[in-house]
């Protein structure tokens, strides 16, 4: 039942991670090439696809959480937690919500370096307009 589970939340935190990547991505695609505008911002978002699925994953399959249901409890006239069905619908709950969590945290982090690169780029172009002659007419 145990590695039922597991399988259960890993599939559940993969398909929620998917469909966060299937919003996003053209929102990371714009925004790297806008950034880095080279060749490298396509690079640049395969890894972020990347990050998302490996943040979601391990946010979302919380193996510390899954294993009171195998391991005996410390104190004396503990018993093991039963997986019941209100408890797989609770861990399936908890998978959602905590993989939705860890990709939002990480995604937050991205689009505040990603809003401090845009500014200094923008700066930097501001900068290279006012230096630039005019053309006369």
């Amino acid at each position: 039942m145990f590695v039922t589970l597991l399988i259960v939340t890993f599939v559940i935190a993969f398909a929620v991670s998917t469909i966060v990547v299937c919003i996003f991505k053209k929102p990371l695609d714009k925004i790297l090439a806008r950034i880095i505008s080279d060749e490298i911002s396509r690079v640049w978002a395969k890894y972020l696809i990347f990050a998302i699925y490996v943040t979601g994953i391990s946010s979302g399959v919380r193996i510390w959480d899954l294993e009171k249901y195998i391991t005996e409890p410390r104190f004396e006239g503990s018993k093991i937690v039963q997986l019941t069905s209100e408890r797989w619908v609770l861990e399936v709950y908890r998978t959602i919500i905590s993989t939705l969590q860890g990709v939002a945290w990480m995604l937050l982090v991205f689009f505040v370096f990603a809003l401090v690169a845009y500014v200094i780029v923008r700066a930097f172009e501001l900068k290279r307009q006012k230096t630039e002659p005019k053309p006369t007419t």
